[in-house]
């Protein structure tokens, strides 16, 4: 399984790169792969600094993809800025991240790391302790997601 992340400047350059070039670029791309699914979410807030779309210095990548409730939404994304946001910030190995959002109630959280280590240890101290604080099991329809260790060559 691959995963595949772009990270746009603006709504408008997406646009323009839809407009303009997916066509031709996915018709050349025909027959490598099956069973696409593509997903756009918004950028609604940074977890611990500063967002960039870099990937040189970090190792892995832990992707979750969220539908919520839809009576829960403003919740989860209160809990993910006020209690899981900080504990991953506060985590070793921890570099950036970002919550996006898609329409309706659909959620991403991205989370970069500098080794799959660093992550783990997050994981196994920390991640049931905050779902019950966050109440995530009230908020969550649906929760899939993914460890991503980082291809190099694949970097552009």
């Amino acid at each position: 399984m691959v995963h595949l992340f772009t990270l746009w400047e603006s709504r408008a350059f997406y646009d323009s790169f839809m407009a303009r070039s997916h066509d031709r670029l996915a018709a050349s791309q025909a027959g490598t792969f099956t069973g696409a699914r593509v997903r756009l979410f918004s950028h609604r807030f940074d977890v611990k600094t500063g967002f960039e779309p870099r990937f040189t210095d970090v190792d892995v990548v832990r992707v979750a993809h969220c539908r919520v409730r839809p009576d829960r939404v403003e919740n989860f994304a209160l809990m993910q800025e006020k209690v899981w946001n900080p504990a991953m910030a506060g985590s070793p190995g921890m570099v950036r991240g970002l919550f996006g959002e898609a329409p309706g109630d659909e959620f991403l959280i991205l989370s970069m790391w500098r080794a799959a280590a660093e992550h783990g240890k997050y994981r196994t101290e920390r991640i049931e302790r905050l779902s019950l604080r966050a109440r995530t099991a009230a908020d969550v329809a649906a929760l899939t997601g993914a460890v991503v260790d980082l291809e190099p060559s694949w970097t552009v």
